[in-house]
């Protein structure tokens, strides 16, 4: 059984910076897509960043390109996920999430595994 544990969130005011990390446990995740989704009050679920089981394809939603910095450590079962010069927009709970064993990262149908979330908040 997979269970992905985010840590990292917070207020922040407008221009600053937060980093979520999501620790998996269970097994390991070498072989799984994860990705990072948020969901603000009234809204519907969305993608922000995405991550190929190598680290080495990486995916973000056009709101949080050249702001957001996903990654992943395999060795130690962790994804992370940098988010500099934040705005009010971004306030949302964020969900860390991990698909199905070699399921594409983009194909979200496959997120299988879900975290509890963090919430964020940006104060502007």
């Amino acid at each position: 059984q997979v269970q992905l544990v985010e840590s990292g969130g917070g207020l922040v005011q407008a221009g600053g910076s937060l980093r979520l990390s999501c620790a998996a446990s269970g097994r390991t995740l070498r072989g799984n897509a994860m990705g990072w989704f948020r969901q603000a009050p009234g809204k519907d679920r969305e993608i922000v960043a995405a991550i190929s089981w190598s680290g080495g394809s990486t995916y973000y939603t056009d709101s949080v390109k050249g702001r957001f910095t996903i990654t992943r450590d395999n060795a130690k079962n962790t994804m992370y996920l940098q988010m500099n010069t934040l705005e009010p927009e971004d306030t949302a709970y964020y969900y860390c999430a991990a698909a199905l064993t070699l399921a594409h990262y983009l194909d979200l149908n496959k997120y299988a595994y879900w975290g509890q979330g963090t919430q964020v908040t940006v104060s502007s």
